[in-house]
């Protein structure tokens, strides 16, 4: 059984995207945390361990070691061929759309980092974050209609939603507007038995890291806290 290699789970969004895929779909894998350290740099120290990177996700199968949440989705979908629509439209979409949340919506990360456990009231949306949602909604809403849901590429979870999974915590913390139909979305992931158990675990962590908790408020003041310690 392979080791997904994570950090904490009420920051580390590229963490989710494998471990929140891998549990929904019944794929076997023992969970290795490793919290951050204090940044980026002490962080890679420790991560350089286990991953040819020094970041995280890394999943670590016997002895292959593969880094990058999209390289991990790969790989296990060579052994797992639900982690892709079955339907060669269906799949088409879904990877592009996983290439586009892999490569972009940079003001969207900047600007609403993902913390779990708290809300977030933004002082205001710049034009940059107002395009990321603009372009995010867009794309939602095109899945869900044109493979008829409930999911983004048809009415089973498949990679394509696990890739998005942070942004809908991120949704969450930062009360970002959507559509009617991306809000349901929204719903449905945050109901899934595997984001629930993300969530709830991310409450209970003790960690707290000054600078994901400094870029959270970075353009907002904190309106709640529900983390437990």
């Amino acid at each position: 059984m392979p080791d997904l290699y994570i950090a904490n789970k009420n920051y580390s969004s590229w963490s989710l995207r494998p471990w929140v895929l891998m549990q929904t779909l019944d794929i076997p894998f023992n969970e290795q945390l490793v919290p951050f350290r204090g940044g980026l740099g002490a962080s890679r120290e420790a991560f350089t361990r286990f991953s040819p990177s020094g970041l995280v996700p890394c999943l670590v199968d016997g002895d292959i070691a593969v880094w990058d949440s999209l390289a991990i989705i790969e790989y296990v979908a060579e052994q797992h061929p639900q982690v892709w629509p079955k339907d060669k439209v269906a799949r088409a979409w879904a990877r592009s759309a996983c290439a586009e949340m892999h490569s972009g919506f940079t003001t969207l990360r900047d600007e609403c980092s993902m913390n779990c456990g708290v809300r977030v009231a933004l002082d205001r949306v710049s034009a940059g974050l107002s395009s990321d949602i603009e372009r995010l909604d867009a794309r939602w809403q095109e899945g869900v209609a044109r493979f008829s849901g409930p999911f983004l590429a048809g009415n089973e979870f498949t990679a394509v939603d696990a890739f998005y999974a942070p942004v809908v915590f991120r949704v969450q913390t930062f009360g970002l507007p959507l559509s009617e139909v991306s809000r349901a979305y929204v719903k449905r992931m945050l109901a899934l038995p595997a984001m629930q158990a993300w969530y709830q675990a991310a409450l209970e962590e003790t960690w707290r890291e000054p600078a994901h908790e400094a870029d959270t408020l970075q353009h907002g003041t904190l309106t709640a806290d529900y983390r437990n310690a």
